[in-house]
């Protein structure tokens, strides 16, 4: 009975064939070695995978095959297609001592000889050296380009490659549909599934053109690349990136709260003017809307509580004189106008201060990661440690670096804040008339700090701002203080000192 053998042929890639030895070239110079020897060839297996860790799929079926004697070997064209590891080389070495052949169309060795099989071994383990020393010359230039602050792999969703060695260049398609969903999410009235639906209907799709899976938009929101971070998830090391930032770090971390729900947020299923705003005077607790006959009225619900209920229209009227009040008149706001010029003036100077510092700060955190590298890599400190310290340094870096580029904008200051406050109370008369419920209460928030039931009788309490405004000096007539640039000009200052208080306190919170 005449033997069978097989045949393995084997290229790491699709593309190896361009560099190295293809598929067909193997198959030719196997096909002349099987019939110089006359042995017949009953089947070929064919893979394109890399030998350099066990499991490839067509090898293993092939092994499996021989084990239980469908054939009496195997012709291979050299050692290194048929492995790159020691453990399936061991594998063969099995075969060899079970009395099994094993030929090599490019190599003349005797396997049955010590001889042989000694040059066989080295030849292997050479191979197994060359993917090691292939792997450590890749890590070494992996890493080399995230301490450059580029991402050597795909650029995620809302970015494009623009080639090896460059940063990534924001998407002008995806990019501001990626800082939207965050945005949405981030006002935690979405859940993903909602948010997919978002993102599929403004047509975000993956780099292969497919639409985002639940799956691809978790990671998306997990991603901190998104705010000029690169994180490796094998290894969980993060690395200052080049590229644009999409979005601030402030908002990625309230999405991460919300994604592992520190943040709670309850779905609204009434959207009432005055929600959450009503509070009941005797007991505390916050009157709850619900419409009856076409109204809606605000009851507290709670047992034996003196308090009944308010109608929506009684709360409009409660708040109406200090609405109308609001007015500004002309010469108001023409001093207003130039008042909020010379300070502005005036603050570039503290501003350029603080900038200077910001600038040392940020000088002084990365010389700290200078040192913490230096530690790490002199063994001072472990692994465990470095990585916990260097993500501290890595934020404040971050935060310091947005707070930077907050003052070259001129974002935050008290007289930004100031500015939206009078651009707020001169438009708050004519827009609360007019506006929806959504828009209604959010005026409310910012201009109210306390609305009490008591005795069907609404108690309302003006925020600092709006209470200087609604009680500066008037004339025997109503009308403002003529003596404009006496009383207005306290009234602005008093105004800049609460909006700088209620800056100090966000940045606090930040």
């Amino acid at each position: 009975m005449e033997k069978k053998y097989f045949s393995y042929i084997r290229v790491s890639t699709a593309r190896q064939g361009e560099k190295g030895v293809s598929l067909q070239e193997q198959k030719d110079a196997i096909i002349q070695y099987a019939q110089r020897y006359s042995l017949n060839i009953a089947e070929w297996f064919e893979e394109r995978e890399s030998a350099a860790k066990r499991g490839r799929p067509v090898f293993t079926q092939m092994m499996k095959q021989l084990r239980r004697g469908k054939a009496c070997g195997v012709i291979i064209h050299k050692i290194d297609r048929s492995a790159r590891n020691l453990k399936d080389w061991a594998d063969l070495g099995e075969l060899i001592d079970a009395g099994l052949e094993v030929h090599f169309a490019n190599e003349s060795l005797d396997l049955n000889t010590r001889g042989g099989r000694l040059s066989a071994d080295i030849q292997a383990v050479v191979a197994a050296d060359y993917i090691r020393n292939l792997r450590e010359e890749s890590r070494k230039g992996f890493y080399g380009r995230l301490k450059q602050g580029l991402y050597p792999l795909p650029a995620p969703i809302g970015y494009i490659d623009r080639g090896k060695g460059q940063e990534k260049q924001v998407d002008p398609e995806r990019g501001p549909i990626v800082v939207k969903l965050f945005a949405l999410y981030g006002t935690g009235k979405y859940p993903l599934h909602r948010l997919l639906d978002e993102a599929q209907s403004l047509g975000l799709h993956t780099r292969q053109g497919k639409l985002l899976s639940l799956n691809g938009l978790s990671t998306v929101l997990n991603n901190p690349f998104y705010t000029g971070m690169i994180r490796i998830r094998r290894t969980g090391e993060l690395f200052p990136g080049n590229h644009a930032p999409l979005i601030a770090k402030s908002l990625f971390d309230r999405v991460q709260a919300i994604l592992r729900g520190k943040t709670v947020t309850r779905m609204v299923r009434h959207e009432f003017a005055f929600r959450k705003l009503l509070k009941c005077g005797p007991c505390g607790y916050t009157l709850i809307g619900e419409r009856q006959k076409g109204h809606v009225y605000y009851r507290c619900q709670q047992r034996f509580c003196p308090t009944t209920t308010i109608r929506e229209e009684a709360v409009d009227m409660a708040l109406a004189p200090f609405i109308a009040k609001l007015i500004l008149e002309p010469k108001e706001v023409e001093y207003a106008e130039g008042w909020l010029e010379n300070m502005k003036r005036s603050e570039q100077t503290r501003c350029q201060q603080e900038l200077h510092n910001s600038r040392l700060q940020l000088d002084s955190i990365r010389t700290r990661l200078g040192r913490l590298t230096d530690a790490f890599i002199e063994g001072i400190i472990d692994k465990s440690l470095f990585e916990g310290r260097k993500a501290a340094l890595l934020g404040d870096e971050q935060r310091t670096m947005e707070l930077i580029h907050g003052l070259e904008a001129g974002n935050g200051t008290g007289l930004q804040r100031l500015q939206g406050f009078l651009e707020l109370v001169r438009i708050a008369p004519v827009v609360y008339v007019n506006a929806e419920p959504e828009e209604k209460r959010d005026l409310t928030k910012k201009l109210f700090s306390n609305l009490k039931l008591i005795d069907k009788k609404l108690e309302v309490t003006p925020k600092p701002g709006l209470h200087l405004l609604v009680n500066r000096e008037k004339s025997l007539d109503g009308r403002p203080y003529r003596g404009i640039h006496r009383t207005w000009n306290r009234v602005l200052k008093k105004l800049l000192a609460q909006c700088q208080e209620e800056v100090l306190r966000a940045e606090a919170v930040a």
